[in-house]
């Protein structure tokens, strides 16, 4: 019994996403995350402290 409601569950859901996916403007989620780590890599090495030199080695 489990394993058919999951499986419906999960096929309902999946023709659900397509359905969405064709009809409406879903954003492309890929792009919009790489864009995310690529503004975060650029603040990290923009404002970063700098790393603290030695002299005495």
């Amino acid at each position: 019994m489990g394993i058919i409601r999951s499986g419906f569950s999960f096929i309902a859901g999946t023709v659900f996403g397509i359905y969405v996916a064709q009809n409406y403007n879903v954003p492309n989620i890929r792009k919009l995350t790489n864009t995310g780590l690529l503004i975060a890599k650029h603040m990290e090495e923009n404002y970063r402290k700098p790393k603290k030199r030695d002299d005495d080695e």
